[in-house]
């Protein structure tokens, strides 16, 4: 036996006696090193059966972190005891409680009922999940700042889906669930469900829990939302009860709902809805046909416009046709597209003036308010699709051939598009990148600084134009992203090598290109696919004077240093 004032493992000091039972003693002890509390369970190891008990509820709550569980800090084994320290729960408990002043106000049982329910979550989620078992006033701490903790885990056990029965049949008569005592079937997470059921509507009511009745009955004041919810945790089939936790919580938390007068409210606002909702929908019918009617006139006009455009005689004529087209309904794609494609690159060139042209129909102004552009990004699928279209037309076709900047915003839509196929959305990356770069390469901030080097022009291209880009998208992209490495190359060698990438680097680059071109392209005169041999023999001309041009910078630097 302890003694008080005696000094445990070096750093607890016996205080004084707070408990005992018929084989352990529980001490108040200190921490004087860091001055605090703790509670110190000694267990004598007389009875084997009670020792091994009690080890098994040492090494479950050892395990267990949660506000309104103790905590296990330490375990100490002597020679004819064990010692158990663990969290000091400075308060009193709500059998006490009970005893004393009688039932609890519905609201602060409510407020321990939540507490509670987090707690029994918590142990019901654990793997294996832990069954209390064992819920009553007498297992429960009310704290001073007027929170509660779970304790006495003696009758908990861990729940295993494989067994077909408890091991052992625990619990407090009057308290514990029916299957507790039945010879098949096991406890689980609704048999605590059970036992907080029982132990409510004793702190509501102050009775003996062997008298389970409605709430009401006994003090009509009571919600009789909370009565039915009461009366369905302590059903006598597991299936009739809450199934979890978490589900009692949120019918505690909404207890007003089953309210007979609440849904007597309820009803009656249902009623007024949906007789509000059937005139509502009256109406509605009038004013979508009406629309109907508009939209169908609408669209009618639309369409002749295009049909107008289409068949034009003269070029000013077929652009006034889209324009009114677009006029009338700014979100479709259709007149976008065939102005851009059909009269603007009608040559496979997009002038500055036509760029201007395009650019005054999208910022123009409707009648919405918004430029036709904004009415346009609404429709998200057709814009994505006409971005690309002008992104592509940008970048291959615009007459200013290095000014690549209208290229960009484009291309970036259409990159980040969510309809577009991949190989487009693939397409606008890698052309992008390139498109982005002409815009920032040699540019100064204000600091002076370069906001983009060439060392990151030049590994952000070799990537781009990394693998089989004809397999991944296809010739055309191909040969546009060799020809742009091939170009930076013969055009900015001194100061790649400044930049730090060395003569092998580019060296190996150049060669896997030139390897590309030989492995990776199908050329048939047959298919109209002349151009394409002509475009890659030129760029394979190309690539040798590349080369020729690197080894010479490279040689001329070696022989600066030298000398």
């Amino acid at each position: 036996m302890l003694e008080i004032g005696m000094v445990v493992d070096g750093k607890y000091k016996i205080l004084n006696v707070i408990g005992r039972g018929g084989m352990s003693v529980v001490y108040l002890a200190m921490n004087e090193r860091v001055n605090r509390q703790w509670a110190v369970k000694e267990i004598l190891k007389k009875d084997p059966c009670h020792l091994h008990a009690n080890k098994k509820e040492i090494e479950m709550l050892k395990k267990l972190r949660h506000p309104h569980l103790p905590c296990i800090i330490d375990v100490i084994e002597n020679e004819d005891s064990l010692l158990i320290v663990m969290d000091y729960i400075e308060g009193r408990s709500l059998q006490d409680l009970l005893n004393e002043r009688g039932a609890g106000s519905q609201e602060e049982v409510l407020t321990w009922a939540g507490q509670l329910c987090d707690a029994l979550s918590y142990l019901h989620t654990r793997k294996p999940a832990i069954i209390y078992r064992d819920m009553k006033p007498s297992n429960v701490m009310l704290k001073p700042d007027g929170s509660v903790m779970l304790i006495d885990f003696g009758a908990a056990r861990e729940y295993h889906p494989e067994n077909l029965r408890d091991t052992v049949s625990l619990g407090t008569r009057g308290y514990a669930a029916p299957e507790q005592y039945e010879r098949e079937g096991q406890s689980d997470a609704r048999t605590d469900i059970y036992g907080l059921g029982v132990m409510l509507f004793q702190l509501l009511t102050g009775e003996n829990p062997h008298s389970l009745r409605p709430i009401c009955s006994i003090n009509p004041s009571f919600s009789s939302g909370l009565e039915a919810i009461l009366l369905k945790c302590t059903q006598i089939r597991k299936d009739d009860r809450y199934q979890s936790a978490e589900e009692l919580l949120y019918a505690l938390e909404h207890y007003w709902e089953w309210d007979a007068s609440y849904r007597m409210q309820q009803k009656k606002r249902l009623t007024l809805f949906l007789v509000s909702f059937m005139m509502a929908c009256i109406l509605g019918l009038h004013a979508l046909f009406f629309g109907w009617k508009v939209m169908d006139i609408k669209n009618h006009d639309y369409n002749a416009y295009l049909l107008a455009a289409r068949g034009a005689a003269s070029r000013e004529e077929e652009i006034l046709s889209y324009r009114k087209a677009i006029r009338l309904d700014p979100s479709r794609k259709e007149a976008y597209l065939e102005l851009l494609e059909d009269v603007f690159l009608n040559d496979q060139v997009l002038s500055v003036q036509e760029s201007d042209e395009l650019r005054s129909i999208l910022i123009e102004y409707g009648d919405s308010r918004e430029t036709n552009e904004q009415a346009f990004q609404r429709n998200q699928k057709g814009y994505e699709e006409f971005a690309y279209a002008a992104g592509i037309a940008y970048y291959y076709k615009f007459e200013e051939k290095s000014n690549k900047k209208y290229a960009k915003g484009y291309l970036k839509t259409a990159a980040d598009s969510e309809h577009l196929d991949w190989k487009k959305t693939e397409r606008a990356r890698r052309l992008g990148v390139i498109a982005d770069y002409y815009s920032r390469i040699g540019i100064l901030d204000e600091a002076g600084d370069a906001s983009v080097t060439y060392r990151d022009y030049w590994e952000d291209l070799t990537a781009l134009s990394s693998g089989n880009l004809v397999e991944a998208d296809n010739e055309r992209t191909a040969l546009v992203m060799y020809e742009e490495l091939t170009g930076q190359i013969l055009s900015r060698t001194e100061e790649l090598i400044k930049d730090g990438i060395s003569e092998e680097e580019i060296l190996l680059q150049l060669a896997s290109m030139e390897k590309h071109l030989d492995m990776d392209f199908s050329y048939s005169r047959n298919s109209g696919q002349a151009w394409m041999k002509e475009e890659a023999e030129a760029l394979k001309r190309q690539i040798e004077k590349a080369e020729k041009i690197v080894r010479s910078v490279c040689t001329q630097e070696r022989e600066e240093i030298q000398s």
